[in-house]
């Protein structure tokens, strides 16, 4: 569920379907320069190092971790229904993992999103219990809409 806080920061507040959360991962190429030897092996070590790899990478790290992703989600989704397994529901701050709490069956979920989300309309945002925790204000996601200069 997307929703607004009264300061018009976006949180998502939902179930997290799989039984752990998302690692983020720096995906890039490691260039090997040795091999450019003279302006022509420069020029193919740059083309390779600037397009061609990253882009091959890319393709072949998300297209496997998504291939899995959407093999295991029916099966896990089925298995947590079928054995009452408990659900995690988590806020996100644009997405940036802010809060996550463990909740009972389905409905039990259903019914803490629709609290957390309004009590986030209201404002009154969950405790942050993920990530660093921040002093101060919190800085803008770029999901945020532009602040007024005071």
């Amino acid at each position: 569920m997307k929703v607004v806080d009264p300061e018009g920061r976006t949180w998502r507040v939902t179930r997290r379907w799989l039984p752990w959360r998302p690692r983020r991962r720096m995906v890039g190429p490691r260039l090997w320069l040795e091999g450019a030897d003279g302006i022509a092996g420069f020029v193919i070590a740059l083309v390779l190092g600037l397009v061609v790899l990253p882009v091959l990478s890319f393709v072949l790290l998300s297209g496997g971790e998504l291939v899995l992703l959407v093999a295991l989600l029916p099966i896990v989704t089925l298995a947590r229904i079928a054995f009452g397994r408990k659900w995690w529901v988590e806020a996100r701050l644009g997405f940036r993992a802010h809060w996550e709490h463990e909740v009972g069956s389905w409905t039990a979920s259903g019914q803490r999103i629709r609290d957390v989300a309004g009590a986030i309309e209201r404002g009154d945002p969950p405790m942050q219990t993920l990530g660093s925790q921040l002093q101060g204000p919190v800085p803008p996601t770029p999901y945020d809409p532009p602040r007024e200069s005071t």
